[in-house]
């Protein structure tokens, strides 16, 4: 087990990727709402609730209206959750640097449970109840565990066998299972990864949470949505989430409100975005861990997102050699390259692990991203293969001998 504090000297952010081009057609119903002044309520306007019953509908869902929220990201919808759920998290590691903040700020104790070797996104079983055992010794009383059927910072999924056996697990230790379903929806193969989510599995236990943000809308647009259980404790649950996202004024935006009303009706060209996003991430995604395993890292292979997460621990004699014994300098090396080292998701500051993402192939304009998402194959493009050319001399110069 391990538990998390705050750390007293926050680092500074690397800088923020571009994002992809916006839709003619989302900028024009944000741009038809811009008069629009008031806020939707806290928790989403009717009609944008009953269009969130629509997206999970198509995902095998079947949601009511007055089972969902909405919020302006998934940190804040996030905060409202653990508000409601009053207890401490568990979190694998690693896991997306979003989860933790959250809690922290509500000084809710935070306990890591490792993933297994198979896939990230969620904890090991027995990891997990020996976590939760270990919590309760110390005091603590943990009430939710969030994992992800799509992970970040990984780029895997569980398989459906062992997603169950985490969930049964949880249920028995009476959890809540907070399932983070963000991208699900980009799938690199979707005929060859089979995705489920919990709330298929236990559907009494299990939120669903999602931040439109990686597919639906924007990284600009502000917009989560998370699923409740039909149940009465589910009610509870819902009843005291609205009740944190009211108390801390946290509504959509109202022209955000308007426009993510329309993407969640998932018009054919919306759809065909999120197909080719998905498809690009992918080819650029496989590219990267190619070279990143050719250059003596272990890395799981990445079905979905656009992320992959480095072990460059077999590399450590090299690393030292040079200076880098820890994932700070190793994310400082990789800057270029968005790298974000693994003390950001959970890991301990002394492995050598690093995040690397697709974006940081896209091309550092809006004409260069839309470039390569419409070409047949990203790869061929210049400025694709200049970026990886020049992450894999990086490597070989970081894990290579010094001279002398």
């Amino acid at each position: 087990m391990q538990r998390t504090a705050p750390d007293p000297r926050p680092e500074p952010e690397p800088d923020p990727p571009v994002g992809l081009p916006v839709l003619p057609d989302l900028v024009a119903h944000l741009s038809a709402a811009a008069d629009r002044t008031e806020a939707d309520p806290p928790g989403g306007a009717a009609p944008l609730r009953a269009a969130a019953c629509g997206y999970w509908a198509r995902r095998g869902l079947p949601t009511a209206p007055d089972r969902v929220l909405a919020a302006p990201g998934g940190p804040a919808l996030l905060l409202a959750l653990y508000a409601a759920a009053d207890g401490a998290v568990v979190l694998p590691r690693p896991c997306a640097e979003w989860y933790a903040p959250p809690a922290r700020l509500l000084g809710r104790p935070v306990h890591l449970a490792p993933a297994p070797a198979e896939s990230g996104g969620v904890p090991d079983p027995f990891a997990l109840l020996e976590t939760v055992r270990r919590a309760r010794m110390h005091g603590d009383s943990p009430r939710v565990l969030v994992l992800s059927v799509a992970d970040d910072p990984t780029g895997t999924c569980p398989a459906p066998e062992q997603l169950h056996e985490v969930c049964e697990a949880a249920a028995e230790e009476g959890l809540w299972i907070i399932s983070d379903e963000t991208r699900r929806d980009l799938l690199h193969d979707p005929h060859d990864t089979v995705l489920l989510s919990p709330a298929e599995m236990l559907p009494g236990a299990v939120v669903v949470l999602t931040d439109l943000r990686a597919t639906l809308v924007p990284a600009s647009w502000p917009a989560a949505l998370a699923r409740f259980p039909d149940t009465d404790r589910g009610t509870v649950l819902r009843a005291a989430a609205l009740d944190a996202l009211g108390a801390v004024g946290a509504p959509l935006p109202g022209p955000v409100g308007c426009a993510v009303t329309h993407a969640l009706g998932e018009p054919d060209a919306l759809r065909a975005r999120t197909a080719t996003v998905a498809r690009v991430y992918g080819v650029l995604a496989a590219a990267l861990h190619h070279l990143v395993t050719a250059a003596g890292a272990v890395c799981r292979p990445p079905h979905s997102g656009s992320h992959l997460y480095a072990d460059l621990e077999p590399l450590r004699r090299p690393l030292a050699a040079r200076g880098i014994v820890e994932s700070r300098a190793l994310e400082r090396e990789l800057t270029p390259w968005r790298a974000r080292g693994g003390h950001r998701f959970g890991d301990a500051p002394g492995a050598l692990r690093v995040r690397l993402g697709a974006e940081a192939l896209l091309g550092d304009d809006r004409d260069l991203r839309q470039r390569t998402l419409d070409a047949p194959d990203p790869l061929e493009l210049a400025h694709v293969t200049e970026a990886l050319t020049a992450l894999s001399r990086a490597l070989t110069g970081l894990t290579s001998a010094p001279d002398g």
